[in-house]
């Protein structure tokens, strides 16, 4: 019953944020988001790692279809689960006052959007049935888009429009792949969604690959990658940076999630016929990304095109199917989540002191504010793999696979690492260092109130660059029975 809680928690708390009275909105959506990580915590204490599946839950949905409300988590479900329970109350609290602003509705519609878009979020990270996680998957798009176009700066329909688009184009096609499992299953004599019984049925290799196009796709969109990512740095750019936060930290991972669920868990001949094209897309996601990021003024879309380079080197430790690639690719989806919501929040605080996102209009703020320079070298210097934080761990992982895949496939990996501290070390020496730019007013540093809300985050990278062994002693059975799954052994090879 814990997940089903976990749900239900900030589900109704968005119902309960939209009617009570304005005032009170922020604290009871707050409380709520408070209520839902505590549900997380003692999840998490119930979890036994290596143990597979586990918190299970069964009930007959529509029994003519073999389709169940079922729930459960095994390690990369726990750790999404907790990376969004975490995630969502600084959110909330990093918005607090900027809520208020006029057409916010006193931050009410904010924090009740927000609560339903980390209920929609949780059920997919949960979700054991392939129906079901099709209906919440498509559900997350109703906050997301309200989020986007609600809330942020002027531009922001067209890009929720924009992102709508996509995110619905990409469900489609994965509507396809979902009717089509249902098919298999019926033709091997009991129709199911249950994600345990399509495991085991042994389905032919050309069905394989037409369904695995419909969800890879669908989750290609999600994710994002190259060449089905333009949405992302519009919605960045466009949205406030605590949307920026729920949809690339939380949201976006939905994309790999799914690669990892279904096209290496349900359909791994497949995912290995495919992986020299997916291979080159995360290349190239891995490269153009932090190309384009070099070149942008505005920091909101810079940092959002960042996310594009990072979902790049995920997909490809996904695909190299290799145990350091996977294990390095989950760590890398709870690395990414943390450091870029770092980054997205210190840019929000610096863009409503300075009153512009255009990097060349800021200078030498870290004359004034020291504490959130020192806040924005700590992002910046985690999105280029500084040794010691977090991410440094994943990416290390992640481009020793490559090289084991194939030594052009770690050579183009590691060309990223070197553009990565180009954008991320040039955009903070554009911004902290150097003149104050003419006619700024000084700006001032951060409050007890936003360090609070930082220094989390930045303690979580410190903490898990020097011990990760508690995430990887989490994820390593998941890759391990995955792997398994397509046929690879503990050693790299097939079986």
């Amino acid at each position: 019953m814990i997940l089903s809680v976990l749900i239900l928690l900030p589900l109704v708390g968005a119902l309960v944020t939209a009617f009570v009275p304005g005032a009170l909105a922020r604290t009871v959506g707050l409380g709520f988001s408070v209520a839902t990580l505590v549900a997380g915590v003692v999840a998490a204490t119930q979890y036994d790692a290596g143990a597979g599946m586990q918190l299970e839950e069964k009930n007959t949905w529509i029994e003519s279809l073999g389709v169940h409300y079922a729930l459960g988590v095994d390690g990369l479900g726990l750790l999404m689960v907790l990376l969004t329970v975490v995630l969502v109350p600084i959110v909330l609290l990093a918005g607090w006052r900027e809520s208020e602003a006029v057409g916010n509705g006193g931050g009410k519609a904010f924090f009740a959007w927000t609560l339903a878009l980390e209920a929609m979020s949780l059920a997919v990270f949960t979700a054991t049935d392939v129906l079901l996680f099709y209906v919440v998957f498509e559900a997350t798009l109703i906050p997301a888009y309200f989020l986007i176009g609600g809330f942020g700066r002027p531009g922001r329909g067209r890009a929720a429009t924009k992102f709508l688009i996509y995110q619905l184009a990409g469900g489609l096609v994965m509507l396809a792949s979902v009717i089509g499992l249902y098919v298999v299953s019926a033709d091997a004599g009991s129709p199911s969604f249950l994600l345990s019984d399509l495991a085991a049925i042994d389905i032919d290799p050309i069905t394989q690959r037409w369904l695995f196009l419909g969800f890879f796709i669908a989750f290609a969109i999600k994710a994002p990658m190259f060449p089905v990512h333009t949405w992302l740095a519009d919605t960045t750019e466009k949205a406030t940076t605590g949307t920026s936060v729920l949809l690339v930290c939380i949201l976006d991972k939905i994309g790999t999630f799914g690669m990892l669920r279904f096209c290496l868990g349900l359909l791994p001949d497949a995912s290995q016929w495919a992986t020299p094209v997916v291979v080159v897309l995360a290349l190239v996601s891995i490269i153009y990304g932090a190309l384009v990021a070099i070149g942008q003024d505005d920091v909101l879309r810079l940092i959002g095109l960042t996310s594009l380079s990072h979902f790049g080197f995920i997909v490809l430790g996904i695909f190299v199917f290799s145990p350091t690639g996977g294990t390095g690719a989950i760590l890398y989806m709870v690395n990414h989540g943390i450091a870029t919501a770092l980054m997205f929040l210190v840019a929000g605080f610096l863009i409503h002191r300075t009153g512009t996102a255009s990097i060349r209009e800021m200078g030498g703020v870290e004359k004034t504010a020291p504490v959130l320079a020192g806040f924005f070298l700590v992002a910046g210097l985690a999105a280029c793999g500084l040794p010691g934080l977090s991410p440094f761990v994943s990416e290390i992982m992640v481009i020793i696979a490559a090289f084991d895949h194939h030594w052009l496939v770690g050579s183009v990996a590691v060309l990223a690492i070197v553009l990565a501290a180009f954008y991320a070390l040039w955009m903070y020496q554009r911004t902290m260092t150097g003149p104050d730019r003419e006619g700024m007013v000084p700006v001032a540093d951060l409050d007890r109130r936003e360090v609070g809300i930082l220094a989390p985050l930045a303690l979580a990278l410190v903490l898990f660059g020097f011990f990760p062994s508690p995430l990887l002693d989490v994820i390593n059975p998941v890759v391990h029975d995955t792997l398994a799954g397509v046929g690879i052994g503990q050693e790299g090879g097939h079986q």
